[in-house]
């Protein structure tokens, strides 16, 4: 390979100073601010120089040669995600065969980076450029240079490959979101450096907190590598600023706290498209649900309201969105238009989108909460921290001065808010985590360096129900074969327990449909002014059992129809979303056969599908209040209220025993796709868990 910069040769143009860390801070000499008018004009090559960190690239270059860790901080839109990783391919990094790796937290961030790198280098995508996600492999072993993949997915290549030889070096993009896979991986990622000291990483972020990542990094003096190994890079880490490309952003407050987030979100939408010029509007909401209410609103406004409302074109913005519908959101903004995206936090960080000058911002989102003492984890809709705010406040800031309008007051802003929000890893059930580190050999868990370190109930949690599905054994180790094989599968350890077990009820092929159905987001789409039509549609494949029977049923219309998009529409079933049941189903058997378990069909006898599913799922089952409100259901270990959510087959049906499969929390914890058990089959499926106990009699 031809190294960039070998000690001893021409350093950038810019200073390179000590930080107080060891690490090293970089000070740009020409701070001249680059312009970004004409940028949907220019040619490509003219458009990644109009970057703001393409003036950093000998910098950048320089100190992933020098030093073994590089942190980057820069604003979303400074070009980092799509521009560093050429940048390495440029100077040599990919040669030999070797692999320049970037993770991305979200699936969505993964696909789009990868596209526009392909365009900009001038390949196919899945040639030199590809990207690897959970159940697509886009690139090909001989001739992919740079590799685009979410976090989880590189921490399952350490299986084949523990210290990740293929890679040259590895880029963690928007660290500051801290999922739970991030952190797992920067805790791996510092002990292969101490087996392969060559390794180079740059953990790129627009807010991360560079000084904690820095000590995190940072190798003791005494344990620093001698000065004589030329050829190896400094251990210390180094920090380098990019600076962005933004303009100023004037924010305005409510007056007063709204107590409608999503109505006041639709008004204000309005009242800009109303009052202030041309120019796109981002909207912040907190998921799906949300998103498609604040459509249907927008949509009534416009029809009542007229006029110049059908300028406005409203789009969208989720992590589960067809191909298609994420093109019409990167699409210029048709003349005379104003285009209006709805969108999660997705568009805070991970996606730039050009065109944006007004910003709403509702205050919250969407994240996962875990409470081991109740043993539930779920959904639930909580205010945002500051790091977030401002990130979304700079959204506006791209092409020209822009405005954002905060639906919270100023005062709850400077005084309630969160800096910071708190790691995910601290916020999670740790179940999948614990299996993908000791299927690494990692045994002793308390002692791995975290990030951020978990609570040690949610870890004794985790390792409870790890115990009780048979994965692992009492020393804590893995079990044979079934540990290992719920490792290797990319799936939640519930459902991998739940394939497994289904060969001794002879309905794994039934039961590898209902998995691949729980892997993709909802195969129902919603369309509005129909709900009775679309209530028929439900019911035309409802299964009294539940929602995982449902499934089998919408499965075999699928496949009777010859999978036509036609019948899809007319059912209000997602034809993307059927299709990547199919694709995720045709690999599963294929880790099937790999594990020489045979594929076998129950012939329509749902009490075996209903028991393999408890086999994986006992731990989350539940039973009808007798005397309970509205159809109030109790956990049965843990005594929590929960109700069946309204999309599920089984709502307002109450059996009196069910499993559910994960909860989402709004105004209650709501169980999502649910089926009906009898009692008995949960000692039967897990008698070290459950004990049946009989009523005391009455007294006389």
């Amino acid at each position: 390979m031809s190294r960039f910069w070998r000690p001893g040769s021409e350093k950038p143009s810019a200073s390179l100073v000590d930080d107080e860390e060891g690490g090293v801070l970089l000070l740009p000499t020409n701070t001249n601010s680059s312009s970004s008018s004409g940028f949907g004009y220019a040619s490509l090559e003219r458009q990644r120089q109009r970057l703001p960190v393409y003036k950093y690239r000998k910098a950048i270059l320089y100190l992933v040669e020098r030093h073994a860790t590089t942190i980057v901080v820069g604003e979303t839109g400074s070009g980092k995600s799509t521009q560093i990783p050429q940048y390495l391919k440029e100077a040599g990094w990919a040669e030999g065969g070797r692999l320049i790796g970037c993770t991305q937290p979200r699936r969505l961030a993964v696909q789009t980076v990868a596209s526009r790198v392909a365009e900009e280098v001038g390949v196919k995508l899945g040639e030199e450029v590809g990207y690897t996600i959970r159940f697509e492999d886009q690139t090909n072993p001989g001739m992919t240079m740079i590799k685009f993949l979410t976090d989880g997915v590189l921490i399952r290549e350490m299986m084949e490959d523990p210290l990740l030889t293929k890679y040259s070096v590895i880029m963690i993009d928007e660290a500051h979101e801290r999922s739970i896979s991030t952190d797992i991986l920067l805790g791996l990622l510092k002990k292969i450096q101490r087996r392969r000291p060559e390794l180079r990483l740059i953990i790129s972020s627009a807010t991360i907190e560079a000084r904690s990542m820095s000590t995190f990094f940072s190798i003791r003096r005494k344990n620093s590598l001698p000065e004589s190994a030329d050829d190896l890079p400094n251990p210390e880490p180094a920090i380098l600023s990019v600076e962005g490309r933004g303009y100023t952003v004037e924010t305005h407050y409510v007056e007063e706290p709204v107590s409608d987030y999503l109505l006041a979100a639709v008004s204000t939408v309005l009242i800009i498209h109303e009052k202030e010029p041309p120019g796109d509007i981002l909207v912040f909401l907190t998921g799906q649900d949300d998103i498609d209410a604040a459509l249907k609103l927008l949509n009534d406004e416009i029809q009542h309201l007229r006029k110049h409302y059908f300028d406005l074109v409203i789009l969208p913005l989720y992590s589960g969105l067809p191909r298609g519908d994420q093109d019409l959101i990167f699409a210029p903004t048709p003349k005379g238009k104003r285009k209006v995206v709805i969108s999660t936090n997705i568009a805070e960080t991970s996606l730039t989108l050009e065109g944006v000058v007004y910003v709403v911002d509702s205050g919250f989102s969407k994240q996962k909460c875990y409470n081991p003492i109740s043993d539930i984890e779920s959904l639930v809709v909580a205010p945002i921290s500051k790091a977030s705010a401002r990130q979304r406040a700079g959204r506006a800031g791209r092409v020209r001065p822009g405005k954002c309008f905060r639906l919270y007051t100023e005062e709850y802003y400077l005084n309630e808010m969160q800096a910071d929000g708190i790691p995910e890893m601290q916020r999670s059930n740790l179940v999948s985590c614990i299996i993908q580190l000791k299927a690494l050999g990692i045994d002793n868990i308390l002692g791995f360096d975290w990030p951020a370190s978990p609570s040690p109930e949610a870890m004794i949690r985790a390792l409870e129900i790890l115990f009780s599905l048979g994965i692992l054994d009492e020393d804590a180790k893995l079990t044979v074969p079934i540990g290992f094989q719920v490792a290797e599968m990319p799936l939640d350890p519930m459902i991998s327990k739940m394939i497994l077990s289904a060969n001794d009820f002879g309905c794994s092929d039934e039961i590898l449909t209902i998995a691949a159905f729980l892997s993709v987001q909802s195969v129902w789409v919603s369309m509005r002014g129909v709900k009775k039509e679309f209530d028929e549609a439900k019911l035309r494949f409802a299964a009294a059992e539940g929602d995982h029977v449902t499934f089998l049923n919408i499965y075999k219309g699928f496949h009777q129809s010859g999978k036509s998009s036609q019948w899809c529409y007319k059912n209000f079933l997602n034809h993307q979303a059927l299709k990547k049941v199919i694709e995720i189903r045709a690999q599963l058997v294929r880790v099937m056969k790999r594990f020489g378990i045979p594929l076998k069909s129950c012939d329509r006898d749902m009490q075996a599908v209903r028991k393999a599913i408890i086999a994986g799922s006992f731990a989350n089952s539940c039973h009808l209040e007798e005397y309970g409100q509205n159809g109030m259901y109790k956990t049965i270990r843990t005594s929590q209220e929960v109700y069946i959510h309204p999309s599920s087959v089984l709502f307002r049906v109450n059996p009196k025993w069910v499993v559910y499969q994960s909860l989402v929390s709004t105004d209650k914890h709501y169980m999502r796709n649910v089926i009906a058990i009898e009692p008995s089959w949960l000692t039967e499926a897990a008698p070290h868990f459950y004990q049946y106990r009989t009523p005391n009699p009455a007294p006389h």
